[in-house]
C-alpha cells in the first residue's frame, strides 16, 4: 500500500497555552508525527506576531511537524467572496497565510471555494467568478512560494466536482489542485435518502446533483484529503468506521491518486467525543502504517 504522512487535526481553539502543548504530547505518545495547521491556528498567527515562533517550540518540544494546512474559512474569507468592499482584504488575508505556512515548512493548504448560499444576492455564475478572480491574485505567490492551494468538495452546487473540475480547467498550474473530503462526499450521495440531510437543505429549489463517483472525478487532481465518517446526513465528522462510507472502496482508489501528497484526519476529537488514541489507532490501521 502507498506509504504517505498522517497527519491529524486538533480544535485548539478550545485549548490555551497550557493544554495545547499537552495536547501534542498525547498525539505524539499515540504515534503521530504530524499536525495540521488549522484555521484557528493561522488566525491566532495572523493576529499575535509571536504566536508562530512560540508554536513551532511546542510542536518541536512533541517532536512533531506539521504537514498540510486549512485557510480560514466562512463569509467574506472564502474565495467566492462578492462583496466588493471585503474582497481585498480577502485576498491579503490568504496572501500572508501563504506566507506564514511556508515559513512554518508547509506545502499545501485546503482553501475553501465558499458555499453560494451565504451570498442569496448574487448569482452563482458571478461567486463563480468570483472565486476564479481569487485565485488569478493567490496562485502566481502559491507558485513563488512552492504551495499547492486545494479547493475541496461540500455540499453546495458551487463546489461539486464538475464546478471544481471546471475551475481546474482555468488553472492548469501545478499550483491548483484538489482536496478530497470523504465526509462530504459520503453527504452527496447517502443524503438523497433523507430529506433533512444537508444537500436537501441547501439545493431547496432544485433536486441536489447526487454522485456516488465523486472521487473518480475529482483523483487526478487530488493533493490533500480529509477523511472523516458520518451518517449521511449531517456533516458529523466521526472516526472511520463510526458512520456509513465505503472505506474498503475509498481507501485503494484515493491512494491511486497520482498527486496525492498527505492523508489528514479531519476527525474532530470534541466534536466527536473520540479519544486521540483511537483516531491515531484507527488511521494507521486503515492506511497500513
Amino acid at each position: 500500500m502507498k506509504q504517505l504522512p498522517i497527519t491529524f487535526l486538533y480544535q485548539f481553539d478550545h485549548t490555551d497555552d497550557y493544554s495545547r502543548p499537552q495536547i501534542m504530547q498525547e498525539f505524539a505518545a499515540n504515534g503521530a508525527k504530524y499536525l495540521v495547521l488549522t484555521d484557528m491556528l493561522l488566525a491566532k498567527m495572523l493576529s499575535e506576531r509571536i504566536f508562530a515562533a512560540k508554536l513551532r517550540e511546542e510542536m518541536s518540544a512533541a517532536g512533531l511537524e506539521f504537514k498540510d494546512a486549512h485557510a480560514m474559512f466562512g463569509k467574506f474569507l472564502d474565495l467566492n467572496c462578492p462583496v466588493p468592499e471585503a474582497r481585498g482584504e480577502m485576498i491579503a488575508r490568504h496572501k500572508l497565510a501563504l506566507y506564514m505556512i511556508a515559513s512554518m515548512g508547509v506545502n499545501t493548504i485546503t482553501i475553501h471555494t465558499g458555499n453560494d448560499t451565504v451570498y442569496p444576492e448574487y448569482s452563482l455564475d458571478h461567486q463563480i467568478d468570483c472565486l476564479k478572480k481569487s485565485l488569478d491574485e493567490l496562485l502566481p505567490l502559491a507558485e513563488e512560494l512552492g504551495i499547492v492551494i486545494c479547493i475541496e468538495n461540500i455540499w453546495f452546487k458551487i463546489n461539486t466536482p464538475e464546478k471544481l473540475l471546471a475551475v481546474k480547467k482555468r488553472f492548469p498550474t501545478d499550483a491548483l489542485g484538489f482536496c478530497y473530503d470523504a465526509g462530504h462526499a459520503n453527504l452527496m450521495d447517502k443524503g438523497r435518502f433523507n430529506t433533512e440531510s444537508n444537500p436537501c437543505k441547501v439545493w431547496q429549489d432544485v433536486t441536489p446533483a447526487w454522485d456516488d463517483h465523486i472521487l473518480e472525478k475529482m483523483l487526478p487532481h487530488v493533493v490533500n484529503c480529509h477523511i472523516h465518517d458520518n451518517n449521511g446526513v449531517t456533516d458529523q465528522h466521526r472516526n472511520i468506521g463510526c458512520g456509513n462510507i465505503n472505506w474498503d472502496h475509498i481507501v485503494p482508489l484515493l491512494l491511486s491518486a497520482p498527486r496525492l501528497q498527505v492523508i489528514q484526519s479531519e476527525v474532530l476529537p470534541i466534536h466527536a467525543n473520540t479519544a486521540i488514541r483511537d483516531i491515531c489507532s484507527k488511521f494507521f490501521k486503515t492506511f497500513a502504517q
